[in-house]
């Protein structure tokens, strides 16, 4: 079995994805293209975690025939399941990515609510302007999303004193409690920060829009780390600065250079850094060890998005 994988050297995939069976044979692809060694027995191919489209633009240039799984390096695959060939089944990374998205998430938080963002401005100019600030503490938090990332989210929340915790999932269930996106407006009502973790797509589209927020309190904080789709930002904008917003993804992304988020004081954001944490590195070797572990054993593939067809 072959498997092409997203590393420099047949060395250092050796190296970071620990001992592999012998019926593996690894191959790398690298900048300058796909190996050109043949397909035969081709199993999997491994995307990187930064150029993904590129890679799925040589396999439509080059056609793989015995390719039978495509591993992401990410969670999110919308961007990219149209352009999979249907008889090849597609994994994505979900979980690779949420130490470094989840810790993000707080640090937005915080740094909205401490105005550190304000406190790095005035240092440019050697400005000493202590302000009130708000904290996590005793704050009512909502999580909009309760899969990897939300609750990667909610461990990381142990530790600052909340008030409470309330989850909505597209799922409702039990242990913990996660209520149904249908509950969301009465929920939202009563939160002080809203964390937003769900994945992109039509029917999470605008999820928090101008209703929405109508129902927030003023100073509500809205974090995105899920995908820039979930949040209207006209409708943000439209509240002047009564709904504040830590945004790690926007829509669209990245933003224009005119558009009217750049001046807006009640933002703050990071340019979609969730999953470039070097955390996410190692999670990611660990997942495709286990896949091609899985591929020896015959046993199911973690993560499918779509069998092949």
């Amino acid at each position: 079995m072959k498997a092409w994988l997203p590393y420099a050297s047949i060395e250092e995939a050796r190296h970071r994805l620990g001992p592999v069976a012998d019926e593996i044979e690894i191959e790398v692809i690298t900048d300058d293209g796909l190996p050109t060694t043949g397909t035969q027995g081709m199993v999997l191919m491994g995307l990187p975690i930064y150029g993904a489209n590129r890679v799925l633009k040589l396999v439509a240039d080059q056609p793989v025939p015995d390719l039978r799984w495509i591993q992401l390096a990410t969670a999110g695959y919308e961007h990219v399941i149209d352009r999979v060939p249907d008889d090849v089944g597609l994994c994505n990374a979900a979980g690779v990515h949420d130490a470094g998205a989840s810790e993000l998430a707080i640090g937005l938080a915080l740094t909205a609510l401490h105005r550190l963002d304000r406190f790095a401005v005035d240092r440019l100019t050697s400005r000493f302007a202590p302000v009130d600030t708000d904290s996590l503490a005793d704050r009512r938090i909502l999580i909009v999303g309760y899969g990897h990332l939300g609750s990667a989210v909610e461990r990381r929340l142990a530790g600052f004193e909340v008030a409470s915790v309330t989850r909505v999932a597209r799922t409702a269930r039990t242990d913990p409690e996660v209520h149904p996106v249908g509950d969301l407006p009465d929920l939202a009502a009563d939160a002080d920060v809203i964390f937003l973790c769900l994945p992109g797509g039509e029917d999470t589209r605008h999820i928090v829009d101008a209703d929405l927020m109508a129902r927030m309190a003023d100073g509500t904080l809205i974090v995105n780390i899920g995908r820039g789709v979930l949040l209207d930002l006209d409708a943000l904008l439209a509240e002047k600065g009564r709904i504040r917003a830590a945004l790690d993804v926007t829509d669209p992304e990245p933003l224009p250079p005119d558009h009217p988020l750049w001046a807006a004081d009640f933002v703050t954001w990071s340019p979609h850094e969730g999953g470039q944490s070097r955390a996410s590195l190692p999670r990611y070797d660990a997942l495709i060890a286990q896949q091609l572990g899985r591929l020896v054993r015959g046993e199911a593939l973690l993560n499918v998005v779509r069998s092949p067809r």
